[in-house]
């Protein structure tokens, strides 16, 4: 945790003889106060992170303001310096963007109140002997990434370690702050599945082959993350409306609670709730009381004129207009994009209740249609997906970190 302020010192002509007493027994309590450090069994986090089950939102709605352009002189200019991350996957390294000079320059203004920006040293020593993790998809690792590339700038020694089942993980040794990413599409655990030769009942309906799901498994990689993470982010979303992958007649998604199917078969949006539901219910049930629980809302892909398989493209060079952003993503025109709102509708229902806080970054993305690699990274398609770092998916971590201040 951060050191509290050591209280001002005043010359003894000026203060009266009690009162100095007073003050220097205050000063050596909050000496020691600094220097203690809990043992490893109880993480410094403790205390700041024990949940306020009756708030789950800060003071501030941080989904709802404007993108506004900073002038060159504002410090968010800074976080160009870790453009150079080894972490920056190929794809996501935007150097060579016609815009790639701009990205940063649009600052997230939330509507009547302040956000500040991410300070990697002051989170170092706040969160000093904590577990942090990302659980989900690609999209939860560009926000570690995003993390992971601002705490290298400030820290001396940084060294790979994954915790069980995680994909990639880093401990920031001075601080032993411990940041890990667990990869994971569905949550849940699932793998090819084809027909067997005795007639069961899925055989009797007519599948030969597919995906089978198992709503109430969570998968390997991220199943002991809950027991071990004192901060902890989830996403899904993407991989659910995925028919490239999980085509509805070639390769179906087959969803199984107790090990047996679930019949009669249900569609991937039922799937998503159930899963959901357990999942949601598994991690409570492991996760110490006090730690903190995230669940991400979707974060917007920006195709137009088709999919991403489909020669669809986001060459914008600055963020949209209230009216793009209603035109790309509004329910009602059920467009290439409609996965973003159709996901948060599901996730908001289901977190209802429970004991995770909302993590809510799309309102706020779907206006940064040129915050995405596009035709950079050297892929055969544009990626209207994933984002560039440096680049948006900092100010998702300055929203995270607000959010944690904020308890």
């Amino acid at each position: 945790m951060a050191s509290p302020d050591t209280a001002k010192r005043h010359s003894p002509s000026t203060v009266p003889c009690f009162a100095a007493i007073l003050l220097f027994f205050s000063s050596l309590l909050l000496l020691f106060s600094s220097l203690s450090k809990p043992p490893p069994s109880s993480p410094a986090t403790d205390h700041l992170l024990t949940a306020h089950r009756s708030s789950h939102h800060p003071r501030c709605d941080y989904s709802a303001g404007a993108w506004v352009r900073s002038p060159d002189s504002d410090p968010i200019a800074a976080r160009y310096s870790y453009a150079s991350c080894r972490e920056i996957f190929k794809g996501w390294n935007c150097v060579s963007k016609p815009n790639a000079v701009d990205l940063l320059r649009y600052r997230w203004q939330p509507r009547g109140c302040h956000l500040p920006l991410f300070d990697p040293l002051r989170f170092l020593r706040r969160f000093r002997n904590a577990n942090i993790g990302f659980v989900g998809d690609s999209l939860n690792r560009n926000m570690f990434v995003s993390l992971v590339c601002m705490l290298r700038q400030v820290a001396r020694e940084v060294r790979k370690w994954r915790p069980a089942g995680a994909d990639r993980g880093f401990t920031f040794v001075e601080y032993n702050v411990t940041v890990a990413y667990h990869r994971t599409n569905l949550l849940a655990r699932y793998g090819g599945w084809s027909a067997s030769s005795s007639e069961g009942d899925l055989e009797s309906l007519g599948y030969k082959q597919g995906y089978r799901v198992d709503v109430d498994v969570p998968e390997h990689t991220w199943m002991e993350a809950p027991l071990f993470h004192d901060i902890i982010i989830f996403n899904t979303g993407h991989w659910w409306w995925a028919p490239s992958k999980f085509d509805p007649i070639k390769s179906p998604m087959l969803f199984f609670e107790k090990g047996m199917p679930v019949l009669p078969p249900i569609t991937p949006e039922q799937g998503l709730d159930m899963t959901l539901k357990h999942m949601i219910s598994y991690v409570e049930k492991s996760m110490r009381k006090n730690a903190v629980k995230f669940f991400r809302t979707q974060s917007p892909r920006h195709f137009e004129g088709g999919d991403w398989n489909q020669g669809g493209s986001c060459r914008h060079e600055q963020p949209l207009s209230t009216e793009q952003v209603e035109e790309l993503f509004s329910l009602d025109k059920n467009g290439t994009n409609v996965e973003t709102r159709l996901v948060n509708k599901h996730l908001f229902k289901t977190l209802e209740g429970s004991s995770f806080r909302i993590l809510d970054i799309t309102h706020m993305s779907e206006f940064r249609a040129d915050a995405h690699p596009s035709t950079t990274g050297g892929k055969k398609h544009e990626d209207c997906m994933h984002w560039c770092l440096p680049g948006l998916t900092d100010s998702w971590n300055d929203i995270l970190v607000a959010h944690l201040e904020s308890i």
